[in-house]
């Protein structure tokens, strides 16, 4: 027995001195590579420097005429001319479409005829009864006759009037959807009428930032119909309630149209400014490492060699973001003014690796970038 626990001690000595010369091998080779010192990564840099940034909001939104609406006759007849053209502008009031209106034209006609008579028989009444040779029962039912048949008249040249149908505001004409001897309903579309200077812009902003918005605040909207222009307007109006299914609420902007080249229906983004300009850390959005566990930048810092030189190490810090604006973001927190972060490359980065810095070719930083006709 003691023979065997001897044997079972030595054979444990010689596993466990085995596994410990091993960690020792493995941390001198370690300590040998890293004294071998390492290559330098290549970099882009900037400094961290401030700028002034005006907050802003942006919303989608869909553009609408001031004024805008489908024509449509309110009544029924066969299209007998069409005084516009696809595309034409128009004033309030213009003719656009008459409807077939001939039999009604003769009953009105007839109508007039009868009401000329009424009268023409009340005020030949009226004489005789004043020498009391018509009765005053008469006389009423002359005068009831009277108006009467003035009142056909009317109800009949309001029918003829609408058979007509004119411009009811200024505004730009659609595509025409009816065609010469065509027979329309009442309500069948004729043609899209739109004003479009100036136009409305309608989007939604929750709740949260309705006390940043006021009328008369100023716009801007942005279409991708039309990229690098920018159309300005202001706030008309602010909806009165707050919708308890998104808790958004619907704003207006007047924008002006001048070209009218914004049309209804249009997607557009509205930007707008909320407060007074600030003073922020800026830097290009490449800098950032965005994770879950916290937005990270690289810091460059000097360092003496063991030959006595100075070389630049990396160092991984973590940073509270803001707003962005175009290709820059705001630094609220983690970075001073002057130091010098890593624009790009720091996907080979590591805290304590040393960098070269080549900014031959930088990351954009614009905070209003246009699109570039190539």
């Amino acid at each position: 027995m003691i023979r065997r626990m001897v044997v079972m001690l030595v054979l444990t000595g010689v596993v466990f001195g085995g596994i410990f010369g091993f960690q020792a091998f493995k941390s001198k080779m370690i300590r040998k590579y890293m004294s071998a010192g390492q290559p330098a990564q290549t970099v882009s840099t900037t400094k961290v420097r401030y700028e002034q940034w005006q907050t802003q909001e942006r919303a989608v939104g869909t553009l609408r005429a001031v004024r805008g609406a489908d024509l449509a006759p309110e009544v029924a007849g066969i299209v007998q001319a069409i005084r516009f053209q696809s595309g034409d502008s128009v004033k309030a009031g213009t003719p656009l479409v008459q409807l077939n209106a001939n039999a009604d034209t003769a009953r009105l006609k007839s109508l007039e005829a009868a009401a000329a008579l009424a009268a023409s028989t009340y005020r030949r009444d009226a004489e005789q009864f004043k020498v009391n040779a018509v009765s005053q029962a008469t006389l009423d039912a002359d005068a009831a006759a009277a108006k009467s048949t003035q009142a056909q008249v009317e109800e009949q040249q309001a029918l003829v009037a609408k058979k007509l149908i004119r411009a009811p505001f200024d505004g730009r004409a659609g595509i025409r959807a009816v065609d010469l001897g065509q027979y329309l309903s009442p309500g069948t579309k004729i043609v899209t009428l739109q004003a479009l200077d100036p136009v409305f812009a309608d989007f939604l902003v929750p709740q949260a930032a309705l006390p940043h918005y006021r009328v008369g605040q100023k716009v801007v909207v942005v279409s991708d119909s039309f990229p690098g222009e920018r159309f300005e307007g202001r706030v008309a109006a602010l909806d009165s309630k707050v919708d308890p299914a998104t808790r958004n609420v619907k704003v207006r902007a007047t924008v002006r149209n001048p070209k009218q080249r914004l049309l209804p229906g249009m997607f557009a983004t509205v930007q707008t400014d909320l407060g007074g300009p600030q003073r922020l850390l800026t830097l290009p959005q490449t800098a950032i490492s965005f994770n879950p566990y916290g937005n990270t930048v690289f810091v460059l810092e000097e360092k003496k060699a063991a030959d006595g030189k100075t070389e630049l190490l990396a160092q991984q810090k973590f940073v509270t973001t803001g707003a962005t604006r175009g290709d820059q973001v705001a630094v609220l927190s983690g970075l001073k003014e002057g130091e010098t972060v890593v624009t790009s490359g720091q996907i080979k980065l590591r805290s304590g690796a040393p960098v070269v810095i080549n900014n031959d070719i930088q990351p954009t930083n614009d905070a209003a970038p246009r699109p570039v006709d190539e």
